[in-house]
């Protein structure tokens, strides 16, 4: 059995497969003298759809994240299909974000919250370094309130998501469904998801980071060097 550690995901490929290509075919190729409506969506979303099981079959690594997101593809090619009304692809693009943020709080309730896989890991942070120094100063508790703090923190970064998912795409989708034009404003908005949505949610993510790394700060007396994983390889 392989026990190496999956890869992290190209960043790079990414942003290609998953928001450039997509973008450009829905725009540029739908109209009917090319690929047509139909099968500009198809091609248009089988660049992230076959990205996405590539990534897996290569990481072996799923999580909620990439499942949600499979879903929310196979939901947009199939709304696009039985030619929808704008409504209902506005519905879906918040629908996803906000069931992560659900999911987020709910899995405090769980052995593994989510606010651990996404910040507090061995990824990032020496946990085992920050849980010795708690112990030692008698400050689980606190770390543990400091957790849910952080959770909803966190979980306030999906549900800003599934707004401006939602504003977004009931600003741009007014075409009827099944059109080039439609296409054509998907693909817009495909593009214009990263800086209107991705890039305000990240600013919040490493809000949530910067709080719960103050927080372990104050809670163990480690400066930043000896929390972040990566002080190990300059020793």
């Amino acid at each position: 059995m392989n026990n190496t550690p999956s890869k992290p995901e190209n960043t790079l490929h990414s942003i290609v497969f998953n928001i450039v290509l997509p973008a450009v075919i829905l725009a540029k190729l739908s109209a009917p003298e090319r690929l047509g409506p139909v099968n500009g969506l198809l091609l248009g979303l089988a660049f992230p759809l076959g990205y996405g099981v590539y990534d897996f079959l290569k990481r072996r690594k799923a999580n909620v994240f990439a499942i949600l997101g499979f879903v929310s593809i196979l939901l947009t090619g199939g709304f696009g299909l039985m030619q929808l009304d704008g409504i209902w692809f506005a519905g879906k693009e918040a629908a996803i974000p906000a069931l992560i943020g659900i999911f987020t709080v709910a899995s405090l309730k769980t052995r593994t919250p989510l606010v651990r896989t996404v910040l507090y890991n061995e990824t990032l942070i020496d946990v085992p370094r920050v849980d010795q120094a708690l112990l030692i100063r008698g400050n689980i508790q606190a770390f543990d309130r400091l957790l849910v703090h952080t959770t909803w923190f966190l979980a306030g970064s999906f549900l800003l998501s599934a707004s401006l998912n939602f504003g977004l795409a009931i600003v741009i989708l007014k075409s009827p469904a099944g059109t080039p034009e439609f296409n054509a404003e998907l693909g817009q908005m495909t593009a214009l998801s990263y800086p209107v949505i991705v890039l305000p949610c990240l600013v919040v993510t490493f809000a949530a980071l910067w709080h719960l790394v103050r927080g372990i700060r104050q809670l163990t007396g480690l400066d930043l060097d000896a929390i972040f994983r990566n002080h190990e390889k300059r020793s």
